[in-house]
């Protein structure tokens, strides 16, 4: 969840104000730590950056990964057999890249997805003998219905105060529906991320409310922005009743015909926690030349849902952040700090790849200079997000001017970590950096069967690696680290 963050255009135009995102205009107070933080970079390393950039924008390597690790090895749930092939092949693609290579390990909960299906057995106005099938898919953590399923009256509650205001006498023994709309305005508009955040606080938290009232199981409306019949699967937390997302069209259907009269469902979710797994994070550095204790983080996330093969979600982060490893070996750089590659896992589950790391590295998280995730699909990027201060923001001008030909050259200040993954070490000050990529169509596919390979485009995707590489070398490089 992200708060309310302040946007800084580096580059010299007018300040405006967009919503609740400003953008700050050059002016002498601006210009001087710009020009002060020019000066400290010295003409070699902005050499070495344009370099890196010229070579990112037409390198295949990127794509090649992210087209193996879903389409060879598919979709990668934790503690699927998916899950542990691509650790094992990104921890061997690394060493190909001579980094010194570890695996991490990482408890974490082993979901797995049984059968599902729902239809509505009684409507107004139903043709006998007739049913209505329902499009939707388990949440993660679910409680699984029996084997048969379970039938049950079918009541829709718009918000969290809607389903207070009715009550354990009505919510108690039914199907909870929260109906909650994805706001596509906002989304279109370029806060896909705000839009995110309003909704899926429900499929969160939905089956926890509707339980404490007596629900016998809840539903939401998928978290997403395309209406294609498509179901949005995502983490919920545990509650002892089953949980589910269904289509928008589907929600559309039960919330029209609730509104009519009596509405029974009959829903089939048999999905479980097994016991948990043993896992890994892999961690792969290319050590610093003149302070290899001191660690630069670039990074995605490698496990994904099961629907579909994870592509934008996050196999194209994991991608991109091994190819900054990757130019780097090509152009024959080396970087002062430590430059660690990250393939996080669980992060789509409870996100114990993060806590582990931080708590492994705990005596060592003051020697992390900067960590930077990719983890917003593979849309063109326009800078990063950052939980950083302004100050700090300025010193980073020079590299904004590498990255303005190809318009990402912006950068989002916040008071939350940028990434998930990210969490533990921007809590302790450590600058945190998230790509700020076009979001306006990712939570269209984003946890659906459609998050697949054709979703990434080859060129956008070389600019993400663009950014990433050229920020990642660059922190890793300058001659001093971010104030934190």
């Amino acid at each position: 969840m992200r708060n309310t963050s302040l946007l800084l255009l580096l580059a010299l135009t007018p300040g405006i104000l967009l919503g609740q995102k400003q953008v700050v205009p050059a002016n002498s107070d601006y210009e001087r730590p710009r020009a002060a933080a020019t000066a400290s970079l010295s003409p070699a390393l902005m050499q070495q950056l344009t370099a890196i950039r010229d070579a990112a924008l037409t390198d295949e390597y990127a794509y090649r990964q992210v087209a193996h690790i879903t389409e060879n090895i598919g979709p990668r749930a934790v503690g699927s057999p998916q899950a542990q092939a691509a650790i094992e092949y990104v921890a061997g693609e690394m060493r190909k890249l001579g980094l010194d290579v570890h695996l991490e390990p990482v408890q974490a909960r082993h979901w797995i997805r049984g059968a599902e299906s729902a239809e509505l057995v009684e409507y107004p106005g139903q043709v006998a003998g007739t049913t209505q099938k329902i499009v939707l898919t388990a949440l993660g953590g679910n409680h699984p219905t029996p084997p048969g399923g379970i039938t049950a009256d079918v009541i829709v509650a718009n918000s969290f105060a809607d389903l207070d205001r009715l009550g354990r006498q009505e919510v108690a023994g039914k199907i909870v529906l929260f109906d909650v709309v994805f706001d596509k305005q906002k989304a279109a508009a370029g806060y896909a991320g705000e839009a995110y955040d309003e909704a899926v606080a429900y499929r969160a938290l939905g089956a926890q409310k509707a339980a404490a009232l007596g629900a016998a199981a809840s539903l939401v409306r998928s978290v997403g922005g395309a209406d294609y019949r498509l179901a949005h699967t995502g983490n919920s937390r545990a509650a002892d009743i089953p949980a589910g997302a269904v289509t928008s069209e589907d929600a559309d259907l039960i919330a029209h015909l609730t509104s009519q009269g009596k509405v029974r469902m009959h829903i089939i979710l048999t999905s479980q926690t097994a016991e948990e797994v043993s896992t890994y994070n892999v961690v792969g550095d290319l050590k610093g030349s003149e302070h290899p204790e001191q660690v630069v983080i670039v990074s995605g996330h490698l496990d994904s849902w099961d629907l579909g093969t994870g592509a934008i979600d996050d196999a194209a982060g994991v991608a991109v952040a091994m190819e900054t490893a990757q130019l780097m070996q090509q152009l024959h750089l080396r970087p002062r700090r430590t430059l660690r590659v990250i393939a996080w896992m669980d992060e789509e589950n409870l996100g114990r790849g993060h806590v582990a790391y931080a708590k492994a590295h705990a005596a060592e998280i003051g020697n992390h200079v900067a960590a930077i995730e990719s983890d917003l699909g593979a849309s063109h990027p326009m800078g990063f997000r950052a939980k950083i201060s302004a100050e700090a923001a300025a010193l980073l001008q020079p590299v904004f001017d590498v990255l303005q030909p190809l318009g990402a050259n912006l950068i989002e200040l916040s008071s939350d970590s940028p990434e998930a993954d990210l969490e533990p070490l921007a809590k302790q000050g450590v600058p945190a950096f998230g790509l700020l990529q076009d979001g306006r169509t990712y939570f269209n596919y984003h946890h659906t069967a459609a998050d697949t390979l054709d979703k990434i485009i080859p060129q956008e995707l070389r600019e993400n690696a663009t950014a990433l590489a050229v920020m990642g070398y660059a922190l890793a490089t300058m001659p001093n680290s971010l104030p934190r």
